[in-house]
């Protein structure tokens, strides 16, 4: 078995790739587990995975078609499209989204039209898709209004593999990603940089700004709980999705002042201290047109996997990426809607 992950030097990317090196099998398009033989992880950068002879590394832009024509060949049975231009970066350059979130996207389906062996594709979206006047809870019936062209480049792809599944050239499967949150590492360009930011930050002792205002409601998912969803949407057969190949992702429904007041409960007062609310209108302006709150029952119905609690996503961070192990129980939230499967 051949597996193509895009975007595979981002976060999600490189640890997706350490999972599946270690799990060692996928299913098949013929519904059986089979050994990964060979994972080759694309991106524009090198990504710093570990040394195996299994991995094969493909460095350049994701709407090349040679490129692409290089990475995926009649062997290449799973695919996982990670690659993108964050929101932020979509915004400012229309252009370098459209390249690579809309043209990158095209051209991997193009590619595997071409060489006819309807590899299984997995393809990460976003909550972005849905904006505008929104319920208070979106249903898995809502239909999607993007806001953004990050949003709107989104809701194109899953359009196109809803199609390109539906013409038999791939089997696809769309995850609509909540913010995902506590991503390790220094800011980025993402809107929602700061759902890690005001976290992260402050438990490394530095100032965590805050641009959005304290009742911001936020969907959210912690990284341990992505890399299953990406996982268990692959592993999910076809008939799952049927018809409708996109599905919103389990998540916790938090605004921010309740994870500032978590940061306080797991970490202290002085860490929760170091936040800093400065309100910035372009981002505020932004993340009232996403979805707070998701109903997510179809996920919830396929197994996806979810969190409980958002001092679960803080613990996790501290317990990963800073070897901490907090001590003691942390008392429930007021987070909403969340999911456990």
């Amino acid at each position: 078995m051949h597996v193509l992950i895009t975007g595979a030097a981002g976060f999600l990317g490189r640890r997706l790739a350490e999972h599946l090196l270690t799990r060692g099998r996928l299913t098949g398009p013929d519904g059986r587990e089979r050994t990964i033989e060979r994972l080759t992880l694309l991106d524009v950068v090198e990504p710093a995975v570990g040394t195996d002879d299994r991995v094969r590394h493909l460095v350049g832009d994701v709407a090349d078609g040679a490129l692409i024509e290089s990475a995926v060949d009649r062997d290449t049975t799973s695919i996982f499209h990670l690659a993108a231009i964050v929101s932020g970066m979509a915004e400012a350059d229309f252009d370098l989204g459209m390249r690579v979130n809309f043209d990158g996207t095209r051209t991997l389906l193009e590619v595997c039209r071409a060489r006819g062996h309807r590899p299984r594709l997995v393809f990460t979206s976003s909550v972005a898709v849905f904006g505008g006047p929104l319920p208070a809870t979106v249903l898995d019936t809502t239909a999607l209004n993007p806001q953004s062209s990050y949003g709107t480049q989104k809701a194109m792809g899953e359009l196109l593999i809803n199609d390109y599944t539906r013409r038999g050239f791939v089997d696809g499967r769309a995850l609509r990603l909540p913010t995902i949150s506590v991503r390790p590492g220094r800011p980025n360009a993402a809107l929602s940089s700061f759902a890690s930011g005001i976290i992260r930050e402050p438990l490394n002792g530095e100032a965590g700004i805050c641009p959005v205002d304290p009742d911001a409601r936020m969907w959210l998912l912690s990284p341990r709980a992505v890399i299953g969803c990406l996982v268990a949407g692959h592993e999910l057969p076809p008939e799952a999705f049927g018809t409708d190949r996109a599905v919103s992702l389990p998540g916790i429904s938090v605004t921010v002042g309740d994870m500032v007041a978590a940061l306080e409960r797991v970490a202290g007062p002085e860490v929760a201290a170091r936040v800093r609310w400065e309100r910035d209108a372009r981002v505020a302006a932004m993340v009232a047109t996403w979805p707070g709150e998701l109903e997510a029952r179809r996920a919830r119905a396929m197994g996806f996997p979810g969190d409980d609690r958002i001092d679960d996503l803080i613990r996790q961070y501290m317990a990963d990426e800073l070897g901490v192990a907090p001590s003691g129980p942390a008392p429930h939230t007021a987070a909403r809607n969340s999911s456990n499967c």
